[in-house]
C-alpha cells in the first residue's frame, strides 16, 4: 500500500484539513457538462483517466496485432455491476484498481448492466481499458425478490453476481467480485492470488458478528431451515468482495441453490437483508478466509442512518462505503464523512475540478 498512512488523531486531523480543498471535493451534478453533442466528452459528465501502463517485472503483453484474447490464462478477472445510481461509484472502483496495480494491463474487467447504454461511458473513461459489458435481464430474478429494509437493497441487478458462473465465459475459471461503492488501495494481484483450496467463494469473515441477527425468529425457531447450518461453524461475510471459483461454482450449481432460499424467502419470510442473506444460507462455514484487509467495510454506516464509520483496526487494502450513506453522495451534499476523501481521490465525476 502506497499511500495509507496509520490513522491515528493526527490523520484525523489531516483528512479534516484535505476535505477542505477544493482539489479534493466532487464537482456537484449542476457543474457537469451534459449536451446533445454527439461527441462522449459532451455526453458524459466524467472526465477520462490517464493510461495505465505495466511497470516493469509484468509479464510483456503483444501489439494491437496480437491482443490477448478473454480466456487468457494471465489475466486477472474483476466483475462489477454499472447502473445509473451507482455509476460513479463503478467508475471510482475501476479507476482506484488500475491505479493501484503494478500490471493494469493484465486486468479485463466484466460489467454486468441492466442499461445497455453505458459501454461508451466506460470507452470513454476508460480509452485503453480490456472489458466486456453483459446483459443482465431484470426478469431473471424479479419474481424472487422481496421487500428489504432498504430498497436500494431490492434492485435486480444487485442479483446479478448470482448469475456470474452463467453470464461469464465458460472459459473463465476464476473471478474478483466487487461491489461499486469501495475503492481499492492495494494490487488487485494479490487478492487474485489468494488460495481458495477446496472452497468454491473465499471472502473476508467476521466470525465476531452476532450471526443470528440476520435471520427471523421464524427461521430460528424451524430446524427444516436453521438445521441448514447443522454441522458447520457459520460466520458473516459481506458479499460486496469476493473471489468465486467459477468452475466448482457450476459443477455443483450454486445459482440453484441460491435460487431455492429466494424462493423459500417469498414463501414465508425467514430473512430481511436483499441478497446477503441467501449467500450466508448456501456458503456460511464454506468460505475460504481471506485477510480482513480486504473489505474495510460498513464506511457508509448503517442502512438507516449512513452515519460516519472509522476503519477497522489493522492494514487496509480494500475501503468498502457498505450501508445507507455514499461517499459521491455525502460529498455533494458538502456534508462528507472524514474518510469519504479516500474515495473523492478516485472520482472521475465533472469535466474539471
Amino acid at each position: 500500500m502506497r499511500w495509507i498512512p496509520r490513522f491515528t488523531a493526527l490523520f484525523s486531523f489531516a483528512i479534516a484539513i484535505v476535505l477542505l480543498s477544493p482539489s479534493f471535493q466532487s464537482s456537484p451534478p449542476a457543474e457537469a457538462i451534459r449536451s446533445s453533442s454527439s461527441h462522449p466528452g459532451d455526453r458524459f459528465p466524467f472526465r477520462r483517466a490517464h493510461a495505465f501502463r505495466n511497470a516493469g517485472g509484468c509479464r510483456p503483453r503483444p501489439g494491437a496485432a496480437g491482443e490477448i484474447g478473454i480466456c487468457d490464462p494471465s489475466l486477472v478477472h474483476v466483475a462489477i455491476t454499472l447502473d445509473g445510481e451507482y455509476l460513479r461509484g463503478s467508475v471510482a472502483a475501476v479507476h482506484s484498481i488500475l491505479e493501484n496495480a503494478r500490471c493494469p494491463e493484465d486486468i479485463f474487467f466484466h460489467f454486468l448492466v441492466s442499461d445497455t447504454g453505458l459501454e461508451a461511458l466506460v470507452r470513454f473513461a476508460f480509452p485503453q481499458l480490456k472489458f466486456k459489458v453483459y446483459y443482465f435481464d431484470p426478469e431473471v430474478v424479479r419474481d424472487l425478490i422481496s421487500t428489504s429494509v432498504r430498497q436500494a437493497l431490492e434492485q435486480p441487478l444487485n442479483y446479478a453476481r448470482n448469475y456470474l458462473a452463467d453470464l461469464l465465459e465458460p472459459c473463465l475459471s476464476r473471478v474478483i467480485y466487487l461491489d461499486s461503492d469501495l475503492v481499492v488501495v492495494d494490487d488487485i494481484h494479490k487478492l487474485w492470488s489468494t488460495s481458495l483450496g477446496s472452497r468454491t467463494i473465499g471472502a473476508p469473515e467476521y466470525c465476531h458478528a452476532n450471526f443470528t441477527k440476520y435471520f427471523t425468529a421464524r427461521f430460528w425457531s424451524d430446524d427444516r431451515f436453521s438445521g441448514t447450518f447443522a454441522g458447520r461453524t457459520p460466520c458473516y461475510f459481506n458479499t460486496g468482495v469476493m473471489v468465486i471459483d467459477l468452475a466448482r461454482w457450476r459443477r455443483f450449481e450454486y445459482t440453484k441453490r441460491i435460487e431455492r432460499w429466494m424462493e423459500v424467502q417469498k414463501s414465508g419470510r425467514i430473512y430481511e437483508l436483499g441478497s446477503l442473506p441467501p449467500f450466508l444460507l448456501v456458503f456460511a462455514g464454506h468460505v475460504a478466509p481471506i485477510e480482513h484487509r480486504w473489505n474495510q467495510h460498513g464506511l457508509g454506516g448503517d442502512n438507516v442512518r449512513g452515519s460516519c464509520r472509522d476503519l477497522h483496526p489493522g492494514p487496509v487494502s480494500l475501503l468498502h462505503w457498505s450501508g445507507s450513506g455514499k461517499p459521491w453522495l455525502r460529498l455533494d451534499s458538502r456534508r462528507p464523512c472524514p474518510l469519504d476523501a479516500l474515495w473523492a481521490r478516485f472520482d472521475l465525476y465533472g469535466h474539471s475540478r
